[in-house]
């Protein structure tokens, strides 16, 4: 007999296994797709996944599992691919000073039984936010120790150094100590604490598209074009945007509306695009573009995400900015590309840490303003671009070596020694530049001043050369 106990009970469990059956079909939702697309449903789902906070480097696409977890259940061998995949060229660039055959190598086996550091996943782990320091790390700060714990004995100099001080005092870092080294240390040991012509390397890209073999030089012959050869189709001409096209390098370079505006389908028609993305700028910049997808500002476009918008940022940044997708042309605009305006007011117009706060009160700002009012030379002036996107020797893949600007405004922040070489130096010594850097305080005024810390590398590595030329011995009339 059917009883209203009974018939209560059986709806309970009716809708028990409906509400069962739709929440594993929308968590199944959320994880059955390898990217995410702009689907704030599916991101919810997947977030409910997440095993822990990941660290800042990586929060903004910690819902791309598949950019790190390549495979279901993969372990250290598929992690370190994933790394390798976003790391290994900036490894290589700085030409890694513990890479993975050192851990490999038989000579060392005593020390990677200590540290399996040929492993990136030793030191850098996710989801574990309790055991986490800045960008990953997870050992503790005295991690050199392990390894070198014999190094009082075989340097006089470190007695009585904390161990923790090894890579925190502008000393020693762990995968890139190009502008720490003992020879660069003793090479730039007497430089003045300014270089005789503080400029920054000229850009110098339209002036050699002839010699890039990827460039398009077909399309856009490098000649300029006049308003009357602008080719917006059906598109109402604007006033406005055609005088800001036609002051632009584009215009100058032959590279006309239809460049970032024309789709070609692959049955050969043509579509026009009113809103392109950053993709149609690889044609002409894909050294750029890759250089922004890898840093913070486009590490979700990279990863088929919605675009960043400074709400995601940990650091702080202007309420009126938080919802501004940042793309190519949030910076450059969208007709004008103004790398002037690209080059700091685009940067204030999102950050509002203490340092950026700062910079319109530095040394470094009336340089700029100089420069921008023609009263100094170019290069002279100093800008947040400068620093954070500073421009670097490169090879292009047919190895013609040009200027690039470095659009991954993370590749010197973190160790920011890393500045020193493709940027302090342009104007300044290298010990001034360890030092500066080395002073937290001194970086939040925007180098404002002095620097109150002064780190001893470069008189230890002089001390050390000296006592080992005392130590070397004489050659004798005989040798002679």
């Amino acid at each position: 007999m059917n009883t209203p106990a009974k018939s209560k009970s059986r709806t309970y469990w009716l809708l028990w296994a409906i509400v069962s059956a739709a929440l594993t079909g929308w968590l199944a939702y959320g994880m059955s797709f390898a990217k995410l697309s702009d689907s704030p449903a599916r991101a919810t789902a997947r977030s409910l996944f997440l095993p822990g906070q990941t660290t800042s480097g990586h929060h903004q696409i910690e819902l791309a599992c598949n950019a790190c977890h390549t495979e279901a259940g993969g372990g250290r061998e598929v992690l370190q691919d994933a790394c390798v995949k976003c790391h290994g060229a900036e490894l290589k660039e700085a030409r890694d000073s513990h890479p993975k055959s050192k851990f490999t190598d038989p000579r060392n086996a005593e020390r990677a039984a200590k540290l399996d550091a040929a492993y990136c996943v030793t030191c850098h782990v996710e989801h574990k936010p309790q055991m986490t320091n800045a960008m990953g790390v997870t050992l503790p700060n005295d991690y050199c120790h392990i390894c070198h714990d014999d190094v009082a004995k075989e340097r006089p100099s470190h007695k009585g150094m904390a161990f923790n001080t090894c890579a925190s005092a502008g000393c020693h870092n762990f995968h890139d100590n190009r502008a720490l080294y003992e020879d660069f240390l003793l090479k730039h040991a007497k430089d003045p604490a300014r270089t005789e012509k503080p400029i920054l390397p000229a850009r110098d890209f339209g002036k050699r598209l002839d010699e890039f073999s990827d460039y398009p030089i077909a399309r856009y012959p490098n000649v300029a074009l006049t308003r009357d050869k602008a080719d917006w189709g059906t598109v109402p001409s604007n006033p406005k945007i055609m005088d800001g096209w036609l002051a632009t390098s584009h215009a100058k370079a032959g590279v006309n509306c239809s460049a970032c505006h024309e789709l070609t389908a692959e049955s050969g028609q043509k579509n026009w695009i009113d809103h392109p993305t950053q993709q149609v700028c690889t044609a002409c910049h894909a050294a750029e573009v890759k250089g922004f997808t890898n840093g913070k500002h486009g590490m979700r476009l990279a990863q088929d995400l919605p675009a960043m918008t400074p709400s995601q940022a940990q650091i702080p940044m202007r309420k009126d900015a938080h919802d501004k997708k940042l793309s190519c042309i949030t910076c450059h605009g969208a007709h004008r590309f103004d790398t002037r305006t690209a080059a700091v007011d685009a940067c204030l117009t999102c950050h509002n840490d203490q340092h950026s706060l700062a910079y319109k009160t530095s040394s470094h700002y009336k340089l700029w303003q100089k420069e921008m009012s023609g009263a100094a030379s170019a290069g002279s002036g100093v800008s947040c671009a400068s620093c954070h996107l500073p421009r670097v020797e490169f090879r292009t893949p047919d190895d013609v070596k040009r200027v690039l600007v470095q659009h991954n405004q993370n590749d010197t922040l973190r160790p920011n020694e890393k500045m020193i070489r493709p940027v302090c130096m342009s104007c300044h010594s290298l010990q001034d530049s360890i030092d500066a850097l080395a002073d937290r305080n001194l970086i939040e005024k925007n180098f404002t001043g002095p620097a109150q810390v002064h780190v001893r590398g470069i008189e230890m590595a002089v001390a050390r050369d000296a006592a080992a030329a005392k130590s070397k011995p004489k050659a004798s009339a005989s040798d002679e």
